[in-house]
């Protein structure tokens, strides 16, 4: 696989898998990685061209300076030569000289695995003695122990560690690391303010997909995030307006509509029985029904209320007109099972999914548990006919009749998985269908928490 293919197709995924998901995250990530890449510029060149470089240039002075001792030593090894080069060293070059006679070298040291500052040093002073040189930097923190093997026993010298190696660079490193953390974290309380106000926006949002007002949402954090907030207010009431509109003019048709119904079955009812007027008021109640439906469908959820409600209880009452109708239903629910939703509004729809499932079947189950990430799911089972897969997602359509696979509801129009759906996506949540396990068709309604 050459680079193109690579940066092609594999490299977009794996910057997906690992780069943050969230807004934090990547702001975050945005601020820090140059800074944190500059940082580390800084103390790579810093290190190479300072703490190398100049250690490099001292311990070739220091390596110059006991080469010189050591071979004036070499030169005249008398007592008097002895102590000359050993006050000169103090003086001139800020070095300990003593001499053990008749001593060795102690046993070498084990090479690091990392090259440290002492392995130049003992590199520096192999390069210009001739004779076997040990070299201890770690004993004594403020010094470094030298010796040097000669014809009377052994030179040791002692020199402050300042002159072999730079003193200061790890200072100007951790200072470095020090400014790192500090606008590391500047960065994040400034970016968590601005991600909190979209973070404030997108809830007071989804608060309103639900049916959830907010009454003490306010614009904050800068000026774009604030002209979003200003936009969502805007349409949030362009919204409410339309919606009361609607209400208010559903109203007014289901009045207009019932009026001359009511007329219609009170002449039916006083007319001389007979054949053609039964089959009027069997007209009459099928109107009905398709204009209960049609309105239902049409007027939503009417800006009702979210109000936490006992699952059970509100199963059971829609459950009475299934049994109603000739079906037999089980429930199987915790009693102590709540939801935060809109009471009228989803007992609708799980009228119309039980009343749906009673119509096809002669065996109904209904089931409601806590859903797995929180939220509610609630199982409608029935021994019908059943719906063939390919047909799901049709089913939903509006007016939708799928007469090959179930056996048409005369009084149906088409209208309650619609009506159902368009419940569930209203709290956040949706309708699905599936194969049930009693033979018949499954409708899963998950609401989130």
């Amino acid at each position: 696989m050459n680079l193109r293919i690579f940066l092609r197709r594999l490299w977009p995924r794996l910057m997906k898998k690992w780069l943050p998901r969230s807004l934090f995250g990547r702001s975050l990530l945005i601020i820090v990685m140059p800074i944190a890449l500059m940082q580390g510029a800084v103390v790579w060149g810093f290190y190479e061209a300072h703490l190398v470089t100049v250690t490099a240039q001292l311990s070739g002075g220091l390596a110059g300076d006991v080469a010189a001792d050591v071979e004036a030593l070499e030169a005249n090894p008398t007592s008097a030569n002895l102590d000359r080069i050993i006050q000169r060293a103090e003086r001139l070059q800020s070095l300990s000289l003593a001499l053990q006679p008749g001593e060795s070298l102690p046993p070498p040291h084990r090479r690091p695995l990392i090259p440290d500052h002492g392995v130049n040093l003992r590199e520096a002073l192999e390069d210009v003695l001739a004779q076997p040189v040990w070299v201890d930097t770690e004993r004594y923190p403020a010094y470094v122990d030298i010796r040097v093997k000669v014809r009377e026993g052994v030179l040791r010298i002692i020199a402050p560690r300042d002159r072999a190696f730079a003193a200061h660079g790890h200072l100007f490193i951790g200072l470095l690391a020090g400014a790192t953390l500090l606008l590391t974290a500047v960065a994040i309380v400034f970016i968590r303010n601005q991600v909190r106000s979209i973070e404030r926006l997108a809830e007071a949002a989804e608060a309103f997909g639900k049916g959830v007002d907010l009454p003490r949402f306010k614009p904050h954090g800068a000026a774009e995030v604030r002209q979003a907030a200003h936009a969502f207010i805007d349409m949030k009431e362009r919204i409410q307006r339309h919606i009361d509109q609607r209400t208010a003019l559903l109203a007014s048709v289901s009045h207009d509509l019932r009026t001359p119904l009511t007329r219609l079955r009170l002449e039916a009812a006083l007319a001389p029985p007979g054949p053609q007027i039964e089959a009027m008021k069997r007209d009459l109640l099928d109107m009905e029904h398709m204009i209960d439906e049609y309105l239902a469908f049409a007027r939503g959820e009417g800006g009702e209320l979210v109000e936490q409600v006992a699952v059970r209880r509100l199963i059971d009452e829609v459950s009475e007109g299934a049994v109603r109708a000739g079906a037999l239903v089980a429930v199987a629910a915790d009693p102590l099972l709540e939801a935060a939703v809109r009471p009228n509004a989803l007992k609708r729809a799980l009228s119309n999914l039980v009343m749906n499932a009673a119509a096809h079947g002669e065996h109904v189950e209904v089931a409601a548990k806590a859903g797995r990430h929180g939220g509610l799911e609630i199982c409608i089972d029935d021994d019908g006919p059943g719906i063939p897969p390919e047909q799901y997602e049709e089913a939903f359509r509006p007016f939708a009749r799928l007469d090959e696979a179930r056996n048409q509801n005369v009084k149906g129009v088409g209208l309650g998985l619609a009506i159902a759906r368009d419940v569930a996506r209203g709290h956040g949540g949706d309708v699905t269908l599936d194969r049930s396990p009693m033979g018949g068709l499954r409708a899963v309604m998950r609401l989130p928490g």
